[in-house]
């Protein structure tokens, strides 16, 4: 079918279809509205995205400790994912997507997407720090298996199977990010959140942040587990975990929906800072 034609069926001008339109102009507009959020507020949404991805790993803790099947336990996790997603709070996974839109589209500089990753990436340790503490304290006989799930990701050597491990999780997030982007249901947003959930800790797949959560519990409730092991694990694992949603989910959309990339850049603010509004 030639674009001609496919422009006489379809309902817009650009060589995309109306429905990739669409998500991709409500992507830009929420990537700027990230991109442009205060200090404060992205302090504050990042805390409560910690804390409530730390309730996603309490129900997980519980259903591993009483059936010891990790698909089960991924499916209860799946709970954090769809708080995140109802309360409107934020992970820093879920900024591989709609914010890199914004910056390539113009909508703000670099400095407010580093901003933005730094702030969300501190609090949400943070806030998962504070809920483990909690955990840990309210459910000690939960201990010995804190241990040995953050032993799983601390003892794993760096190889290429921990760096696929990663940059499927990173990608994993970033697509659950997409899927619900896309989605016009409140309902299809949740099944995306239970399936990103399933994926993330049923798999065991390596996320920075969820996994660095099951790390503390096992610091706080006095694992045999140092806080440079967490480092050297969090530090290939964050690299890895950004490639992988960038290179494998973002990159891919952007150029899919290239014409309209540019059609954004062009018609864009001369000040980078400045929000763009349509």
């Amino acid at each position: 079918m030639s674009e001609d034609r496919r422009r006489e069926l379809g309902d817009n001008e650009f060589p995309v279809e109306q429905h990739l339109q669409e998500a991709f102009e409500s992507t830009v507009k929420e990537g700027a509205e990230r991109l442009h959020r205060s200090f404060r507020a992205v302090i504050i949404t990042g805390l409560f995205g910690g804390m409530e991805v730390g309730l996603g790993v309490m129900a997980y803790l519980a259903v591993l400790h009483e059936t010891d099947s990790h698909l089960l336990a991924g499916l209860a996790f799946s709970v954090g994912l769809i708080a995140v997603l109802l309360a409107h709070s934020e992970l820093f996974t879920e900024d591989f997507l709609m914010p890199v839109v914004g910056l390539v589209t113009r909508q703000a500089s670099i400095w407010k997407l580093a901003k933005l990753w730094v702030g969300t990436l501190v609090s949400n340790l943070a806030g998962g720090w504070i809920i483990m503490w909690l955990v840990t304290q309210a459910f000690p006989e939960w201990h010995a298996l804190i241990a040995e799930s953050a032993h799983h990701f601390v003892d794993a050597p760096f190889s290429l199977q921990t760096v696929c491990l990663a940059l499927l999780g990173g990608s994993t997030m970033t697509l659950m990010t997409r899927m619900q982007k896309g989605a016009t249901s409140e309902v299809v947003r949740v099944i995306a959140a239970v399936a990103g959930g399933f994926l993330l800790a049923g798999l065991q797949l390596f996320h920075s942040i969820l996994d660095s959560l099951l790390i503390f519990g096992a610091l706080q409730s006095g694992a045999d587990i140092s806080v440079w092991q967490w480092l050297g694990w969090f530090g290939y694992t964050l690299l890895f975990n950004i490639i992988g949603g960038i290179a494998l989910v973002t990159a891919l959309r952007i150029v899919r929906t290239k014409e309209l990339v540019v059609h954004w850049r062009r018609t864009s603010p001369s000040d980078p800072d400045a929000p763009h509004g349509r």
